[in-house]
């Protein structure tokens, strides 16, 4: 089965959107799992776990980074 990428983004979030485009350029260097973004304010548990401390990156529901995209770690955990 194939790992998969979530982004937990908010709409008018400049990190937010920062971590989905530094995600779409390191995909054009080396293949991701296909990635979801999905808006932490429509879903109650999102809100819940993260609030305001998005953008968050999981990697099959495990937290990969906070705020900033880690490549070197992403890349890491998925060697």
């Amino acid at each position: 089965m194939e790992s998969r990428l979530t982004v937990v983004h908010r709409q008018d979030c400049d990190l937010c959107d920062e971590m989905v485009a530094e995600l779409a350029a390191l995909d054009r260097k080396i293949r991701l799992p296909p990635v979801t973004v999905v808006d932490v304010d429509g879903d109650p548990e999102l809100v819940r776990r993260y609030g305001l401390s998005v953008p968050v990156l999981l990697l099959d529901g495990t937290v990969v980074c906070k705020h900033r995209l880690d490549a070197e770690e992403l890349i890491r955990l998925l060697r």
